[in-house]
Parts: C-alpha cells; sequence; structure tokens
C-alpha cells in the first residue's frame, strides 16, 4: 500500500498504486501554490483512501479545477479536474517515492527566470 501525508500529519492518506511517472508543471499558478513547481503523479480518485482528514480543504483554483491541502500546516497535497476520475498526487508527499520518475514537464514556456528549462524529460511549453 502507498500511503503519503501533509507536513504535520492532520492529513493522511493510502492507496493501491499511482502511476510511476511524476508530471512537472511549471505554470505560474502552480508555481504560486506550491512555492516553486508542482510535480504529481496519478491515480483514479476512488482508489484513495483518507486515514485521517481533519486538516483537508479544498480551494477551488479555477472554473474547471481544484487545489487540496492541509489548512493546518499549508501543505499542497492534491489537484483535481472537475468531473474527471483521477486525482493529482503531489510527488512530495508519498512517503515512499522509490520507483517514481520525472516522466515530463508542462507549461516550460511559463517557467521561472531563476532556473534553467529542464532536460531531464520531454518538456512541453504549453499543456
Amino acid at each position: 500500500m502507498i500511503t503519503g501525508r501533509c507536513e504535520c500529519g492532520k492529513v493522511a492518506f493510502e492507496l493501491p498504486k499511482v502511476r510511476d511517472s511524476v508530471t512537472v508543471c511549471h505554470c505560474s499558478q502552480c508555481r504560486r501554490s506550491s512555492g516553486h513547481l508542482w510535480a504529481s503523479t496519478h491515480a483514479p480518485f476512488n482508489s484513495l483512501t483518507f486515514t485521517r482528514d481533519e486538516g483537508l480543504t479544498w480551494y477551488a483554483s479555477s472554473d474547471f479545477a481544484k487545489r487540496g491541502f492541509c489548512r493546518t500546516c499549508g501543505s499542497s497535497l492534491f489537484y483535481r479536474m472537475n468531473d474527471e476520475d483521477g486525482i493529482g498526487i503531489a510527488a512530495g508527499c508519498l512517503d515512499d517515492t522509490t520507483g517514481l520518475h520525472i516522466g515530463k514537464h508542462i507549461f516550460v514556456e511559463d517557467k521561472g527566470a531563476y532556473y534553467e528549462r529542464p532536460t531531464d524529460a520531454p518538456a512541453i511549453e504549453k499543456w
């Protein structure tokens, strides 16, 4: 079972499997909400079980998506498109990231000026 949590532990979850590739998003919205860039894996939402959710809150970040975070410690944990069966899960909140690899970078044209264009995986200018 794969487990993950926020920094303070008031949001914790488990699920049987996540996608082994990580998508790194460089858009300005992801950079603002995460403090740098958003790196996430993906899984079916119905496979996710919250073992602790007292800190979980959702923010409607656009007309088409929401972000899940811990209202106590501020950890950015989830990204979910409205009406989609899947959920993006922050790779950094997983307890064990063995077997994960960066699969692609998206919105690279929006990346911060303070770092170089990524070369470790395919880079898509826009999504």
